[in-house]
């Protein structure tokens, strides 16, 4: 979610490489992730090559910021070494 920031698409590539994820992996995650409406996809050509976009929706982010600020919490409460 965080490589999707600002409602911006990237295309799954991009995407794959900035992850470093490998395809079936980051396929099954996006596919999850629209499942529960956190991103939303499209379809369409590049040339004559098939190619998907993503990019986070509202409740996206608005679910990654939630996760963001219990990591900040639940990190606060240790104290530094």
């Amino acid at each position: 979610m965080a490589a999707l920031r600002d409602d911006a698409e990237m295309d799954f590539p991009t995407l794959r490489e900035v992850l470093e994820a490998g395809d079936s992996v980051l396929s099954k995650a996006i596919t999850y992730l629209e499942k529960l409406g956190y991103v939303k996809t499209k379809k369409g050509f590049v040339g004559k090559r098939p190619r998907t976009w993503v990019a986070s929706t509202r409740l996206g982010r608005k679910a990654f910021q939630q996760h963001l600020a219990a990591l900040r919490a639940i990190a606060e409460g240790y104290p530094e070494p």
